[in-house]
């Protein structure tokens, strides 16, 4: 009996994880261990026709002056209950240089806590190509209720995605509220 409710628990456990609620506005850090430098880092995530798609946007320093990048995320959550982020397109940036099209960011990450105070963080690496060589780090996030502060949402506002609402666990005046 007590091995049949192992069993069940070890099968239910990545089951459960499907059910944490990772919608909405995530910001924190990006860290490179090849610069060991610390960038600003924010995840939008959302459902849309039941999958998640979301996008990102981060900071860079580069000759001391910082730059950004804008890009759609692909998300997904594997079958032990990993958040998984992989870039998409490129859809803004202000970068001194062209960007290379082809290198992409995959962030492996471990959902924790609740609605209140859950977090998002993992290992992220980026593929290799002819011109870099691959890059890996750490990413730490945490879920946010204010979009006041965002560089995400400013962004997307630039392009005219309208999405504010999108990553918000609920609006501004709920929040208010319930304080």
């Amino acid at each position: 009996m007590k091995s049949i409710q192992l069993l069940f628990l070890a099968f239910c456990l990545p089951l459960l994880a499907f059910n944490q609620d990772i919608t909405g506005l995530w910001t924190g850090t990006l860290y490179s261990d090849s610069t060991h430098q610390e960038y600003h880092y924010e995840v939008g995530i959302m459902q849309e026709n039941g999958r998640y798609v979301g996008y990102s946007h981060t900071w860079f320093i580069i000759d001391e002056k910082p730059y950004f990048g804008l890009k759609k995320v692909k998300v997904k959550i594997a079958t032990d209950g990993k958040v998984i982020l992989e870039d998409g397109d490129l859809l803004l940036n202000d970068y001194p240089q062209e960007a290379h099209k082809k290198v992409r960011q995959l962030n492996v990450l471990d959902f924790k806590g609740n609605t209140e105070a859950a977090t998002l963080n993992g290992l992220f690496v980026t593929n290799r190509t002819k011109t870099y060589v691959p890059l890996t780090g750490k990413v730490q996030l945490i879920k946010t209720q204010s979009t006041i502060q965002s560089n995400l949402l400013a962004r997307l506002q630039q392009l005219g995605k309208g999405l504010e609402q999108a990553f918000m666990l609920q609006p501004v005046e709920a929040i208010v509220k319930n304080d």
